[in-house]
């Protein structure tokens, strides 16, 4: 892997990471403004240093640890640089029911959006469907049927990884609605610091799965996904401390970052049924999707009266 890949992957992961963690950013923001200020410097480091070190990178690496136990816990750190013939045998016959079941993840959690959120519709069709949120639950089990039916053909154990990848989805999901309704009730309660600094490290938990599933779209490599989550996390506190209304202004970007979200699962399964994907594409979506919708974001706030 060379430089200029590399560099592109990690801008394509941080952009990607930033985008998909608007939601926890508000959460966050809103939570950290009934707190102290000390309390707030204190989630705001460690808590940092907890979302990148312990989440977006001990979480990959278990991920890749589990799905081929035989690469040891230092051959999954460094399966993707790895010369040796017998890592990069592992890492091919492995990578198959990993990337199904991080595809089938985000696949669900586009259509999640698409029928169920409410939104700022930012393209034709988005209100159509979303006014027929009940299809949901009809689309996203047809899909897995599809999925799993071609994977039976090729590899059993890639069906089972996109029934996992299916599983974690509504486990996530749940935890991520049980979330916001919380949020509202936490907001009128009167809880210590740390009980808030804990609440809202289980939320970054939770939301960070979607990042670390979709990290995978870019690359494998264990310290890549590292580097370009953990800029992304350190970004997201940025925005958290002191930019949040303005992001909130830009009302498209969560389309982008949905839309981004469908390619790189769609990108995922590809890969996982032998397509071969170039590793640019999925930095070069990502850029082209969410750039497209901030410019899009741009537009309406330029053409709004103030």
């Amino acid at each position: 892997m060379d430089l200029f890949s590399i560099i592109i992957i990690v801008a394509g992961l941080g952009l990607f990471e930033t985008i998909s963690s608007i939601d926890n950013a508000i959460i966050n923001a809103e939570v950290l403004s009934t707190m102290s200020q000390k309390a707030k410097k204190w989630f705001l480091f460690w808590g940092l240093l907890f979302a990148v070190f312990i989440m977006r990178g001990l979480l990959p690496w278990a991920i890749i640890w589990a799905t081929a136990p035989a690469l040891g816990p230092i051959g999954a750190l460094t399966a993707t640089f790895s010369s040796d013939p017998k890592v990069a045998d592992a890492i091919e016959a492995t990578a198959p029911i990993l990337l199904v079941g991080g595809g089938t993840f985000l696949i669900f959690l586009f259509f999640d959006w698409l029928f169920l959120e409410p939104k700022a519709y930012g393209l034709r069709g988005e209100h159509f469907f979303h006014e027929r949120g009940v299809w949901f639950y009809a689309v996203v089990s047809a899909l897995l049927s599809i999925i799993v039916w071609f994977a039976l053909e090729k590899n059993s154990l890639m069906a089972f990884g996109a029934v996992i990848g299916s599983t974690v989805f509504f486990i996530t999901h749940g935890f991520k609605k049980n979330a916001e309704l919380e949020e509202e009730a936490l907001m009128k309660k009167r809880l210590t610091d740390v009980s808030k600094i804990l609440y809202l490290e289980v939320i970054d938990a939770t939301f960070s799965i979607d990042g670390v599933l979709g990290a995978f779209a870019f690359t494998l490599a264990v310290p890549l996904i590292l580097l370009g989550n953990g800029f992304g996390a350190f970004v997201v506190r940025q925005l958290t401390v002191g930019n949040i209304r303005n992001i909130k202004k830009y009302v498209y970007l969560k389309n982008g970052a949905m839309y981004s979200i469908l390619f790189l699962g769609v990108i995922m399964i590809l890969d996982s049924f032998g397509f071969k994907i170039p590793s640019w594409l999925s930095p070069l979506v990502t850029f082209a999707v969410v750039g497209y919708f901030f410019y899009r974001s741009h537009k309406e706030i330029s053409s709004t009266p103030h």
